[in-house]
């Protein structure tokens, strides 16, 4: 695997690999790789011929009191993960090379609907920073497929919005949320948890099971339901962020007679903020 850190570098492997008339993939991360962000990477590699990856954290989608300095960079450790799973490519660029004028005078992108509900309402301009360095990196890298995760749901929803509306020329492919044993979702963020925290953090992704069990068997109450999940996360010793049961696609209330839908919740556990979600399909009758 080849590592450069410019936009001119990455340009020039990418036309390079175009000219042979490879199909080209793309991973962004922000590093502090596990699991979930390798098998990313193997998605890529079955679908393409040249794969890229790149390790950039976006200061652009932290608030003012969100822990980017603290947020965990190991590239030594990634670099290898990526080369042992097949990556080309990776772009690992300093903050100047991605925002050569700041990020004050960055033209942004923003997807209205989407980037201001669930954690967009919690994070302030989150993905809006999400949203202008995907587009950034899509022109830099100019793939024919990008892999994302379900864990953040909201994120893929978004992306995928913002990839039709805009009309670029990129298929996004999604990889289900990779989990430990006891179902908590792989997160860079799980270190930052105690012994005692990271014991009971999997209770969120119990309370999503319950949710879609309820759902499952149909004429369920969704205020209800949500209502006794935050009981449920504040008894395992969370503060809930939100749950929220919303139609899978759009992301906005259900109606009744909507079947395909996704719960979900993102809770603090001490000074961790872990989110998760579970798709469910609602009985016809319900």
């Amino acid at each position: 695997m080849i590592t450069v850190s410019t936009i001119a570098e990455v340009r020039q492997h990418v036309q390079a690999a175009r000219a042979k008339g490879q199909r080209i993939g793309f991973v962004p991360t922000m590093g502090n790789l596990h699991a979930g962000h390798l098998a990313l990477a193997d998605a890529a590699r079955a679908n393409a011929d040249f794969v890229v990856a790149s390790i950039f954290v976006n200061p652009l989608q932290f608030g003012p009191n969100e822990d980017l300095d603290a947020y965990p960079r190991t590239l030594e450790a990634d670099q290898q993960g990526l080369t042992d799973h097949g990556v080309d490519l990776l772009f690992a660029p300093a903050v100047a090379e991605v925002y050569p004028d700041g990020m004050t005078l960055q033209t942004r992108v923003s997807v209205p609907g989407l980037g201001d509900i669930l954690c967009g309402a919690s994070r302030p301009g989150h993905f809006d920073g999400v949203a202008t360095v995907v587009t950034k990196l899509f022109q830099i890298v100019q793939p024919d497929l990008a892999v994302f995760g379900r864990k953040d749901f909201q994120q893929l929803t978004l992306i995928r919005r913002m990839v039709r509306d805009l009309s670029m020329p990129v298929t996004i492919l999604d990889v289900p949320t990779a989990r430990a044993e006891d179902g908590l979702a792989l997160s860079s963020r799980n270190h930052y948890l105690s012994a005692d925290e990271r014991a009971k953090a999997p209770a969120l992704y119990r309370t999503l099971n319950q949710i879609a069990e309820q759902l499952q068997q149909g004429g369920a109450d969704l205020i209800k339901v949500r209502k006794q999940a935050l009981t449920n996360l504040e008894d395992s010793g969370f503060r809930p962020d939100y749950v929220e049961i919303r139609h899978r696609h759009t992301l906005q209330e259900p109606l009744q007679e909507d079947r395909e839908l996704v719960i979900l919740a993102a809770a603090w556990m001490g000074k961790t903020r872990l989110i998760d979600n579970l798709v469910v399909d609602r009985p016809a009758s319900s």
